[in-house]
């Protein structure tokens, strides 16, 4: 009650002074309204309850199991424009990633092969082929929606969206997912390819060469499976 009546008096005297000279005055009184309503409004009971999957996801969005420090950043401009920079960041990473593995695919599918002994003219990896050509062409179709999404955004209808919870958060985390999912999956299917033609030539170096290659692609993968694993578990110990 007390914090109600400060600000407000803050707020009339603010008022009652004249429009030259008081900017410094203005940023004080933003700041500590924005400290009162960080107070005033928790996180709703509908942003609490969440499943395994949910917690996931929104470890995989925002870097945290659930959505307390994110609902936080949403009473402050400051805090939220660092978020929506670190999203633009990554979703533009996303696009980059995208568009090469679009050019890459893309060569592969619409030429043969220059190496007689390496042939991923066969269908399995053709087939491929033209998998990670459409998962990467969809993941820059989502990233950059997400992207204009989050350039025109705000804080306030941020919050009004994600209050009600439920389906509202779950199409909320996915904007920010969703893009890499399809990035990660296109070059699965680029990598799969690969091995499959390398493992099917009739030439041993060649053979050799894709073993050390799937050999260093399972080891980098499962690194990055226990690295988000440890994260993850870490997080949920964490206050």
């Amino acid at each position: 009650m007390a914090s109600f009546c400060f600000t407000e008096v803050r707020l009339q005297t603010w008022e009652s002074l004249p429009n030259d000279g008081v900017w410094p005055f203005q940023l004080y009184v933003t700041a500590a309204d924005n400290t009162v309503l960080a107070e005033e409004q928790p996180l709703p009971e509908t942003l609490r309850r969440m499943s395994l999957l949910m917690r996931v996801i929104c470890f995989f969005a925002l870097g945290h199991p659930d959505l307390d420090d994110h609902w936080k950043s949403l009473h402050s401009e400051q805090a939220f424009e660092t978020i929506r920079s670190r999203l633009c960041s990554i979703l533009a990473s996303t696009i980059t990633a995208a568009s090469v593995l679009l050019a890459i695919s893309g060569v592969f599918v619409s030429t043969g092969s220059p190496v007689p002994s390496f042939d991923y003219t066969s269908p399995a990896p053709h087939c491929l082929l033209f998998l990670s050509l459409m998962l990467a062409m969809i993941a820059m179709l989502t990233s950059g929606s997400s992207m204009i999404r989050w350039v025109h955004t705000d804080r306030h209808w941020t919050q009004e969206q994600l209050k009600p919870g439920g389906y509202f958060v779950l199409s909320y985390l996915l904007s920010i997912v969703t893009p890499i999912f399809f990035v990660a999956w296109s070059l699965n299917c680029f990598m799969f390819a690969m091995l499959i033609a390398g493992f099917y030539s009739q030439s041993t170096i060649c053979r050799v060469v894709t073993a050390l290659w799937l050999v260093t692609y399972v080891v980098n993968v499962g690194t990055i499976l226990i690295d988000f694993m440890w994260k993850y578990a870490k997080s949920l110990k964490s206050p």
